[in-house]
């Protein structure tokens, strides 16, 4: 199980999230609490953000390494400021390789997408009903072998079909593509979904046929006021509050938080 971390609210400097918390997103990656699968997350890690004050697609950072084995994380984090951020610290499914393109968060154009959890047996489940759902030019942009990416291609793919579709419902749809697949083919999935456009931010705590993982929002915490933030665990002692299971929470321009209860 990967840890994963989204946050939207006045620009700040990514090590108060990454670094500076007790129990920061670097600390999650070797010191989880609430892990369901793996020990570590030490398979590559990768840092997605937008601009502070300019209008331009976000930007990603990725490393192999373990975010706590690179030593440019903390003179970037120090450095980089932004009002939108995305990150995972990735701990490999069996069977799935550690490779640049499999690190997360993804991205296509505007959009950055992370995921936390999996498909059983992916490659003998639902990669190729995946895959044969998607257009051509969404297929073709595949780049890496996880179900997570996967996951991003349908999501893309609904945004495609449906011109001006919202990301509320296009995750929601997504998921319930997946729940359907996931019973055709009877295999557990488990889907907690992080995704932004740099201005607002949906995410989803989500499992079928297993256990859901821990996910976690925050608003307006003195140490990180006018923002919302969203992870697996807790980065500090605060006002967390645990996303219901079976639930998406969308995040507005206006940083107001709705529910949705699948």
């Amino acid at each position: 199980m990967c840890r994963i971390l989204g946050y939207l609210g006045s620009p700040i400097l990514l090590d108060c999230l990454l670094s500076k918390p007790e129990h920061s997103l670097i600390v999650q990656s070797y010191e989880p609490r609430e892990m369901t699968s793996g020990v570590v997350s030490a398979d590559g890690f990768g840092i997605g953000w937008y601009h502070a004050q300019k209008e331009t697609d976000p930007f990603i950072y990725k490393n192999l390494l373990p975010i706590w084995g690179d030593t440019n994380v903390s003179n970037l984090s120090r450095y980089i400021e932004s009002g939108c951020v995305l990150a995972n610290v990735r701990s490999a499914t069996t069977g799935q390789s550690v490779d640049l393109s499999n690190c997360q968060p993804f991205r296509s154009e505007r959009l950055l997408f992370t995921h936390n959890g999996a498909i059983k047996n992916f490659r003998k489940t639902l990669y190729k009903p995946i895959r044969s759902r998607l257009s051509d030019e969404i297929y073709q942009s595949i780049d890496g072998t996880t179900d997570s990416e996967h996951m991003f291609g349908l999501f893309l793919n609904e945004l495609a079909s449906n011109p001006g579709m919202s990301l509320e419902k296009a995750l929601y749809k997504t998921l319930m593509t997946l729940t359907e697949l996931a019973d055709a083919y009877h295999t557990p999935i488990s889907a907690n979904i992080i995704v932004t456009d740099g201005h607002r931010m949906v995410a989803s705590r989500f499992a079928q046929g297993t256990n859901v993982p821990s996910l976690y929002w925050l608003r307006d915490d003195p140490i990180l006021p006018e923002a919302v933030a969203i992870a697996s665990e807790p980065l500090f002692t605060g006002n967390w509050i645990g996303f219901p299971e079976q639930s998406m929470i969308s995040v507005g321009e206006d940083l107001e938080v709705q529910i949705h209860q699948l």
